[in-house]
């Protein structure tokens, strides 16, 4: 029996945020009703490489069932009211003030259903002066703050894939997982308010801390760490690219006496701590880029290796295609199969199953049956 194998998951949803939510509890085991426009979620055409789907949409909609409702007709609203009778979630992340003005409060949806957990996805919240402004991934990573400490010192840079979407997406399904725990001992439902701004703001915290109570505000250095020193990139002779951490003195020591080969660099003025090392970061470098650059990459690495000292590859794409570490699982689409990089957790003793990616409003008529004719809370 999967996890969450009876639970009802209705999902006014399109674009990022809301499918990664729902999609982690589709391959939970609940079951996962996508409810897309007519002319579906528009993140079915942010591109067609995916066997003529979008990337962003084979990763996020495994295993869901999709309607096709045109929320401005009152008998698709009234398919989508029965279906939510029934649910025991409903997620939704129209822009701000739409599920409201077409008639489904969340607050009112608690009201008719207490054990109903909602949960709304929003650019800025719910509260606050900005809470109407639409917002999308770009747009929050600039106005958290992202990209100030992303880039280089010549210019910012967006972070390459839509971090503030997975970030509330993320937060999104912890708070669900959460409310559903609480609801087998309160017997009462959440509403849940997420927002992209929020969700990527918590996960600024330490440059925040660093700005407000340290005065050491992070600057853009690429990559590098801004508080760590050794750490970050320098190239071989082979003109390949290796990153080296260092996180304590005892594996400083270590760098310096076994890879280097100079046991008193450790105790050098400008080396002998961390915040020294930073300081001095210009000379720190300078000395790893010379090093390194009198050997070839995989010739540092055995010498880090054997010396116990973190290190990695800059891999491109290709390089990432191939990682000896990938684990994969197949999901079936309307023209293939397709092999995505697996999820992050493994649970022991367990294989698990993944669902197809729909087409559009393919189980439309199956659920307009099912949801088309008054429920039987509604009768009662």
């Amino acid at each position: 029996m999967n996890d969450l194998e009876g639970v009802l998951v209705a999902s006014v949803e399109q674009a990022v945020a809301a499918p990664y939510a729902s999609g982690k509890l589709a391959d939970a085991g609940a079951r996962v009703l996508k409810i897309e426009r007519p002319e579906g979620d528009f993140a079915r055409n942010y591109d067609h490489h995916v066997r003529g789907g979008s990337a962003y949409f084979v990763w996020l909609n495994r295993g869901k069932e999709s309607i096709a409702l045109d929320l401005k007709s009152e008998t698709d609203r009234a398919i989508l009211g029965r279906i939510l009778a029934k649910a025991d979630i409903f997620i939704q992340n129209l822009a701000p003030g739409v599920i409201e003005r077409i008639g489904f409060d969340p607050v009112r949806l608690r009201e008719d259903n207490p054990r109903l957990i909602t949960c709304s996805i929003s650019g800025y919240g719910h509260e606050g002066p900005w809470r109407d402004q639409k917002a999308y991934d770009l747009l929050i990573q600039a106005e958290s703050g992202l990209c100030a400490i992303n880039g280089t010192p010549e210019a910012p840079a967006r972070v390459g894939i839509s971090v503030c979407d997975i970030a509330a997406g993320m937060s999104a399904h912890q708070a669900i997982l959460q409310a559903l725990y609480a609801r087998e001992r309160t017997g009462e439902g959440r509403r849940i308010n997420i927002s992209l701004f929020h969700a990527l703001a918590d996960w600024m915290n330490v440059p925040y801390l660093q700005h407000r109570y340290g005065n050491a505000t992070p600057g853009r250095i690429g990559l590098r760490h801004p508080s760590i020193a050794p750490y970050g990139a320098y190239s071989c002779r082979d003109g390949k690219v290796l990153l080296i951490s260092v996180q304590n003195e005892r594996e400083w020591r270590k760098l310096c006496g076994e890879v280097l080969g100079d046991e008193t660099l450790a105790d050098k003025a400008g080396f002998s701590s961390n915040t020294e090392r930073v300081a001095n970061r210009p000379t720190v470098d300078a000395l790893f880029e010379d090093f390194f650059g009198r050997h070839d990459r995989e010739d540092n690495i055995a010498l880090l290796q054997k010396a116990g000292i973190a290190y990695g590859r800059l891999s491109d794409l290709d390089d990432l295609s191939v990682h000896p570490q990938n684990r994969f699982i197949r999901v079936d689409t309307e023209n293939g199969p397709v092999e995505l990089l697996a999820p992050a957790a493994v649970v022991a003793g367990r294989t698990e199953t993944f669902g197809s990616v729909p087409r559009l409003d393919e189980h439309g008529a199956a659920l307009r049956d099912e949801f088309g004719k008054k429920s039987d809370v509604e009768a009662a």
